[in-house]
């Protein structure tokens, strides 16, 4: 055998060598931009904790992953209920979303319109955390969104521009804009309400005209968008429903990352996830009433329901739980209900 010879056979071996050992990730092989769907950015609780999602898998990657918000669904033409089918197609590379807006492509995230389903934040996470919690990501994961963590937007608060509202006969009558949700427009129509479906974006120029009367969002948002100017001056805190937050990605996109990668975006996920839940939380308890001080001194009347009076508004939309009941699934309610009264 030639020296020649034997040189070309011991580099083709090393080759061959080489192309067998685990190769790094190639950077240049991810997009210079994955695109974040939110309804809501900062200062709201929801983008602020996309933001920091965002922020820190950018850190931990070490600027190979750069991940951008892009609020008020500008990614669907600003309907909310399209994102889930956006990242599902891919379009969407990753997204926060609210159950209330993917509800319409996976009915069983009705589950958190219930209402009056949950009680207090305790609650939330024996759901979230719990079977029905499981259930609802194995549901997602199969049409081609990968669910990583929970958040929360809070509690869903009632408020309007007319008067108090203590009892189901007080809203009456009262236009009351709600998410484009068949059980959210149900709900209020059984409490004696006009309910008027319509985007966030066109929610607060209908509320400033009059258009509407009211609306029902999280303390957290009443407070940033600043509802109070626009005539919202009767706030009554009935905890009917909760909103959490799921921070996902695009079952092709997802495919695209390296395990480690996955891993990472995951782990972040549930750390930007715990941060909206304190976000959302705070400053609304009897033991940390902040944030309801504050709303009460713009010179707005907050009114907290007694069991008795809360227990009336369950009363009156017995028949839309039950009837929706049914139509989630009620093995899934069943679940829900038994974390619920198990909380601690």
């Amino acid at each position: 055998m030639t020296k020649r010879l034997f040189a070309a056979l011991a580099l083709g071996a090393a080759i061959a060598s080489a192309a067998m050992l685990p190769q790094p990730t190639a950077a240049q092989t991810y997009k210079p931009e994955y695109k974040v769907s939110t309804v809501l950015g900062a200062p709201f609780p929801w983008g602020v904790s996309a933001q920091r999602w965002a922020d820190l898998v950018r850190e931990r990657s070490q600027g190979r992953i750069n991940m951008k918000v892009y609020p008020g669904a500008q990614l669907v033409g600003g309907d909310q209920t399209k994102e889930f089918t956006a990242m599902r197609q891919g379009v969407i590379d990753m997204a926060v979303g609210s159950t209330i807006n993917w509800s319409p492509q996976v009915p069983q995230l009705n589950l958190f319109a219930l209402p009056f389903l949950m009680p207090d934040h305790a609650a939330i996470d024996a759901i979230t955390g719990g079977d029905a919690g499981r259930q609802l990501f194995d549901i997602i994961g199969s049409k081609d969104v990968v669910p990583l963590a929970w958040g929360e937007n809070g509690f869903r608060e009632l408020s309007n521009s007319k008067r108090d509202v203590r009892t189901p006969a007080d809203l009456k009558g009262l236009k009351i804009r709600v998410v484009g949700s068949p059980l959210f427009n149900e709900t209020f129509t059984a409490l004696g309400a006009n309910p008027t479906q319509m985007s966030w974006a066109d929610a607060q120029p209908a509320l400033s005209t009059g258009a509407v009367d009211g609306q029902e969002n999280p303390l957290a948002v009443y407070v940033a968008a600043k509802l109070n100017t626009v005539g919202q001056k009767h706030l009554t805190l009935w905890g009917y429903v909760a909103d959490p937050l799921i921070f996902a990605v695009s079952k092709p996109v997802w495919d695209t990352f390296s395990a480690e990668d996955q891993k990472l975006l995951r782990e972040t996920a549930l750390e930007a996830g715990t941060y909206s839940k304190h976000l959302a939380r705070t400053g609304i308890t009897e033991t940390d009433p902040a944030t309801l001080k504050a709303i009460e001194a713009l010179g707005v009347t907050v009114i907290r329901l007694t069991p008795a009076e809360q227990k009336a508004f369950q009363d009156a939309t017995r028949t839309v739980y039950d009837k929706w009941k049914a139509r989630i699934g009620a093995p899934l309610v069943d679940a829900a209900e038994k974390a619920v009264a198990a909380r601690k």
